[in-house]
């Protein structure tokens, strides 16, 4: 049991260093990033502003390589076991490899499940922020597009006035909508209007609605008053690629939440198969955790005397990023509809452990 907590105490402590050098990087190089994504903004942000993106997008980029960094963290442990012989003591001990490395898969698994339910969370709510920041700093609007029970919310607008949109179902790709209702709000009420339309399609500048009914609100009898017209224009910033770009994030969605806006964007008429996808890979996130680190210590757990570390330490490096690469192909044909959801969630991270687990039991018995 002592053993047991030594190893998962000097493997969180391994992944904690790896994590905090990888943040360094991250913070450095997305800050020049973000240096160079506003150097045609018409304002440039302050240096505290931008710091402040970097803090944002940080957490995202570290959640998606974390595969990535057990490899490092654990390739990391062991080397330093071999190096001071307690690999050597272990064995001599009585304990196998197999054994020994219980505790710490064990402690893997129950990290990636907290960290799905956890922090993945906090990444999604971060994600957000920090599109909701870049966008109001380049523009100084935000255009939001939500999914709920009864249909498809969208908003725009600028300083002058917002308008808030609200369709029963939609396209595919959100541009064509159905039974829709847009709400215009300027700041003086006698420019609040209403407007209702059996259709609306965008075009370039536009939403062109069809079968209108146009409700003045500050009118004394607003449905007495109420005008119709066949068709009508109604000028608006949002691009097809603005509202694919919004459902295209289900990272910025709590895993908490993803059932449901699953459910709700199926309803309005959109594919959920990316959301769905995206579900099914976190979900599989622990057991992918628990593979990756079997696997680097199934590639590293020598004997420093017996030489070749180095190689070793290159060949568990391109074998967590082969692994890593395969992880996010198989999530790309998952999405593509090319390999079922389950297949393209699950089959790695079970691949990685039934390999790793080979590995050791190769080098237990020879």
């Amino acid at each position: 049991m002592i053993l047991s907590l030594y190893l998962v105490r000097r493997l969180a402590g391994s992944f904690l260093l790896v994590l905090g050098v990888f943040l360094g990087i991250l913070m450095l190089l997305d800050i020049v990033e973000q240096l160079r994504s506003f150097a045609g903004a018409e304002t440039a942000p302050t240096f505290v502003q931008l710091v402040g993106l970097t803090l944002l997008n940080a957490p995202v980029t570290l959640y998606q390589i974390l595969p990535l960094i057990v490899v490092l963290a654990t390739m990391s442990l062991f080397l330093a076991l071999s190096r001071s012989s307690e690999l050597v003591v272990i064995r001599a001990a009585g304990r196998s490899g197999v054994r020994m490395l219980l505790a710490p898969f064990v402690a893997t698994l129950i990290a990636g499940a907290l960290i799905v339910a956890v922090i993945n969370p906090l990444v999604a709510a971060s994600s957000r922020e920090y599109a909701r920041y870049a966008a109001e700093l380049r523009s100084g609007t935000v255009n939001v597009v939500s999914v709920s029970d009864d249909g498809l919310w969208l908003r725009q607008g600028d300083e002058a006035a917002q308008t808030v949109v609200h369709a029963r179902s939609a396209s595919g790709d959100g541009t064509a909508l159905q039974d829709v209702t847009f709400l215009v709000f300027s700041g003086a009420a006698a420019s609040d209007i209403r407007i209702r339309g059996a259709t609306a399609q965008l075009t370039p500048g536009a939403w062109m609605v069809e079968d209108v009914t146009i409700w003045q609100l500050d009118a004394e009898n607003p449905q007495r008053d109420a005008r119709k017209m066949d068709s009508l224009s109604l000028p608006t910033d949002l691009t097809p690629e603005q509202i694919r770009d919004n459902f295209a994030s289900p990272g910025a969605i709590p895993i908490w939440e993803l059932p449901g806006f699953i459910a709700a964007l199926q309803r309005a008429g959109f594919s959920a198969l990316e959301h769905r996808i995206w579900l099914q890979m976190e979900l599989a996130l622990p057991l992918m955790l628990g593979g990756m680190m079997l696997l680097a210590t199934a590639t590293s757990m020598y004997h420093a005397r017996a030489g070749g570390a180095g190689v070793r330490a290159l060949i568990t490096i391109l074998g967590g990023f082969g692994l890593f690469f395969l992880r996010n192909f198989a999530q790309v044909l998952g999405e593509n509809g090319q390999i079922p959801v389950l297949l393209a969630a699950w089959t790695l991270p079970f691949a990685s452990c039934l390999l790793a687990l080979g590995l050791l039991l190769h080098l237990e018995d020879g």
